[in-house]
């Protein structure tokens, strides 16, 4: 990977770790959790790793990478592209990606290839790589996947929130398998926490839960490479009461709506999202005179103006509880205030506390429950769900009860025995004071983290180039790439014409070709139809890059790809499968198997039973099924659009100026992210229909080499600055 040694940035000594966390709002100071269903926990976590990373010694730099958000409704600094942290050494990136305005999560999967190629574009201008690359939650796994495949960074991973379980969970809850999809996004989500498992060289989770009933769910489950390391908690803003306070302006809102502020308090603290279940808080509170008589209820869910101005899932959750408030007759029981600071949070859990209350996380699940560490610390008793991480925090503190959080009489059962037992309640609070202050650190956590991944940065090494392939083509500054069979040839006319065009360019573009074929068959091809000589030939569907005069073979890329493959085992296990037969030798690579699918099995055998089959044998690979009756194996790291960036980077060509000639399948990952891309007219019917929402994707009118033709044209790609086509913003 070329790095730039002109780069302002100051050298880095000692560590440089990379954490990406792409969806939500993430800043400095006043974190906006509980704007919505992506600002919350996770927003928080990030940033005090990246501080409390930063402090260790031995650590140089941190950046918490996100995603760069320019939108009239949000605080302008979401559009600065770098913001220091607390800490020296840690700083927030933001990343370019799709439409400039602010997008949920379950919408930003069409552009996170762009983000990944924007990002390698970031690593390429620092002075060194990071040692290690962090992703937090499925989306950062997928492109932080993409970039360790290129650069053999270090993979860690953490999940936060997994597919697999969130889709079980939301299915006990009464909702559909297509509603779930439909909200939610969850096939691709799933499929990238498999990739990203099936790649990561470790995965931090904050409880033995996740790993042994969440991760368990996975084909790709390897608890070996998994590590418990619990968050931390800020104990400088998260204690108990103390004497002398002064009163927040949060107090006096919540007291405004209690007729008897004194007692009490039965807190909870979170978004307004229906998987948060505080209907169901509020259904066992106004169904238990006892409660009612007892204690004050109080939701501190968010921050509003208009309820009917919020997400669909937000103005749900509100307006189910003013219902139930109007059901119940709770008025002067059930606080729920429109505005807190973040600031204020850490003062409405010790107010709580100072009431003799409880916090209530009634969440329908919780992969880790950071909120149940902040309630115990400030001496508060807590009662959560029993399914996910709370187990880990009760059996460490001590300071609280788990409920099934589906069952309102079991939720009422639970509030009234903490409020009744005074001698419950004082062992409870006192044990979560010394629990998590001995248990739940950010430097302990920190210090955990470094250890385990000092043996990962000890063996990567950087990748080297062969002065040969980098210079290759040390004029060219564009490059046009196309397949071969159905793209290039089959026109004569086009093809003379675009052949034409390749010698009167040759000084300012570099010309390849990217195909399933091995060299020996793609150089027959060239010699039957005259076509020059590429300067850049990547064979057998990525798995070996040919330059130079003499279509040398790259061994530096050899070396990188051949990782963690094992054609012996991949044989053994395919050739049980029914239907499958290997093809002849000719078709077989170093680093490409090669299957016939039997016609009669075509139905039985898809791309993601393959998959599925491959990851249970803890095999990382990639799987390709084309016409229906070809299945390709290759390492991870083969494919034809990371070959392709390969080589860009190499030379130092931007996506931006590469023209890639292309259709489906096998192309794919060619013409998604940031390079120009045309399908010509012919492999339409391969092809996809429509362009890859975000995608610089040309489907021409002509065929064959002709529609390459046409694509320089519509791109101006001779130009200065080629022509890129415009995200449409559809705020």
């Amino acid at each position: 990977m070329q790095l730039n040694p002109k780069s302002d940035q100051a050298p880095v000594s000692g560590l440089y770790i990379a954490l990406v966390s792409i969806h939500g709002l993430i800043r400095t100071h006043d974190l906006e959790l509980g704007r919505d269903a992506d600002t919350g926990g996770q927003t928080k976590y990030v940033v005090d790793l990246a501080n409390a990373l930063a402090r260790q010694p031995g650590v140089g730099r941190v950046d918490l990478i996100t995603r760069l958000v320019d939108d009239e409704r949000l605080d302008s600094g979401y559009s600065n592209k770098t913001e220091p942290l607390e800490e020296p050494g840690a700083r927030i990136v933001r990343i370019e990606c799709g439409p400039n305005h602010y997008i949920a999560k379950e919408k930003l999967w069409e552009y996170l290839d762009t983000f990944a190629d924007n990002l390698l574009q970031f690593f390429q201008q620092q002075q060194r790589l990071p040692d290690v690359i962090h992703s937090h939650y499925a989306d950062a796994g997928y492109v932080a996947t993409q970039i360790s495949h290129l650069s053999g960074i270090p993979l860690v991973h953490t999940g936060h929130s997994l597919g697999r379980d969130k889709r079980k969970r939301l299915m006990a809850s009464g909702m559909t398998s297509s509603e779930v999809e439909q909200k939610y996004n969850m096939r691709r989500r799933i499929e990238a926490e498999e990739q990203v498992l099936a790649n990561a060289n470790l995965v931090i989770t904050s409880t033995r839960q996740e790993i042994e009933a969440q991760y368990e769910l996975y084909d790709y489950y390897c608890p070996e490479s998994m590590r418990v390391i619990a968050p931390g908690t800020d104990l400088s803003k998260f204690h108990p009461p103390e004497l002398g306070e002064p009163q927040t302006q949060i107090a006096s809102a919540i007291r405004r709506f209690l007729d008897e502020p004194e007692k009490p308090m039965i807190l909870a603290l979170s978004r307004p999202d229906p998987r948060k279940n505080i209907a169901t808080l509020v259904q066992a509170y106004g169904e238990s005179p006892e409660l009612r008589t007892m204690a004050n209820l109080v939701i501190v869910a968010g921050n509003r103006d208009d309820i009917r101005e919020m997400n669909d899932g937000a103005e749900e959750v509100l307006t189910e509880l003013l219902v139930l408030l109007d059901y119940y007759d709770l008025y002067g029981k059930l606080a729920l205030p429109k505005k807190h600071l973040p600031s204020e949070v850490p003062a409405i859990y010790r107010m709580a506390a100072r009431s003799c209350g409880i916090f209530i996380n009634p969440a329908l699940t919780e992969p880790f429950g950071l909120t149940l560490l902040e309630s115990a610390a400030t001496g508060l008793p807590f009662i959560a769900t029993e399914n996910g991480g709370p187990q880990d925090i009760v059996d460490n503190c001590e300071a609280g009860l788990l409920v099934d959080p589906l069952s309102a009489h079991d939720l009422g059962k639970a509030m009234k025995q903490l409020l009744l037992d005074g001698d419950l309640w004082r062992k409870f609070s006192a044990n979560g004071i010394k629990n998590v202050a001995l248990k739940y650190s950010w430097d302990a956590h920190a210090r955990s983290y470094l250890k385990q991944i000092k043996p990962l940065v000890a063996a990567f090494k950087p990748q080297q180039y062969s002065p040969a392939i980098m210079n290759a083509s040390r004029f060219a500054d564009r490059l046009i790439v196309s397949d071969l069979d159905k793209t290039l040839l089959s026109n004569p006319t086009g093809l003379r014409d675009f052949c034409q065009m390749l010698r009167e360019k040759r000084k300012q573009v570099a010309f390849g070709i990217a195909t399933a074929r091995r060299l020996d068959a793609v150089l027959k091809l060239l010699k039957k139809y005259r076509i020059p000589k590429p300067d850049i030939l990547i064979s057998s569907l990525g798995s070996q890059i040919h330059y130079g005069r003499e279509l040398e073979v790259s061994t530096d890329w050899e070396d990188h790809v051949d990782h963690d493959w094992n054609p012996r085992a991949i044989r053994r296990i395919l050739r049980k499968v029914p239907g499958l037969e290997l093809q002849d030798d000719a078709e077989q690579s170093k680093f490409k198997i090669s299957f016939h699918i039997d016609p009669s099995q075509q139905g039985g055998i898809t791309k993601e039973k393959i998959v599925s089959l491959l990851r249970q044998e803890e095999q990382s690979v990639n799987v390709f099924v084309s016409a229906g009756q070809n299945l390709d194996i290759t390492p991870a790291r083969v494919s034809k659009g990371l070959a392709l960036r390969y080589v860009a980077q190499i030379w130092g060509i931007p996506l931006e100026r590469v023209l890639v000639a292309a259709g489906a399948g096998t192309d794919e990952d060619m013409i998604i992210g940031k390079t120009l891309s045309v399908v010509v007219h012919n492999r339409r019917h391969e092809a996809l229909e429509s362009p890859v929402t975000g995608q610089n994707v040309f489907f021409a009118t002509q065929p064959n080499a002709l529609g390459i033709l046409e694509a320089t044209d519509h791109y101006h790609f001779f130009d200065e600055q080629p022509g890129v086509t415009v995200v449409e913003d559809d705020a």
